[in-house]
């Protein structure tokens, strides 16, 4: 009888070790599953584009983005160089007025974690610049669906 209960231990241990990795199993994908809906839904709540690049690159960071018509898009000035968010007449969708969407000219974005906010509700792409710094490249593009 010892002999027979020797096997059932032998028998059952491996069991309770395969649902131990069933279950982590089972919890990592329930943690990767939050945390990518979590993402998507930061994600969807709105788009940061970052002016200038960590590196003091005159860019926007990202450059090109897609976004749905509603979403809100906040640039943040990502180093101490002045800069400002113009949409280009001739590159927006037909009716758009880009005196409502853009900066001026003359604003500036001078600080350091200084933002604009915009939402784009019509659908088509969208053209944009740094005007200080449109001749060194910094441009953009948003393509809203």
């Amino acid at each position: 009888m010892t002999r027979a209960a020797a096997t059932v231990k032998t028998i059952t241990a491996p069991a309770p070790r395969l649902v131990a990795k069933a279950a982590l199993k089972d919890v990592g994908v329930a943690v990767v599953a939050t945390a990518a809906s979590a993402l998507l839904a930061s994600n969807a709540m709105a788009m940061e584009v970052l002016l200038g690049s960590s590196d003091g690159g005159l860019v926007f960071v990202p450059s090109t983005i897609t976004v749905p018509a509603g979403e809100k898009i906040t640039f943040k000035n990502n180093a101490g160089f002045p800069h400002n968010v113009v949409f280009d007449e001739d590159e927006v969708p037909s009716g758009v007025d880009v005196s409502k969407i853009s900066m001026s000219e003359e604003d500036l974005l001078n600080a350091p974690g200084e933002v604009y906010s915009v939402t784009l509700t019509e659908k088509g792409t969208y053209s944009f610049y740094c005007s200080p710094h449109q001749g060194a490249g910094m441009v953009g593009k948003v393509t809203v669906n």
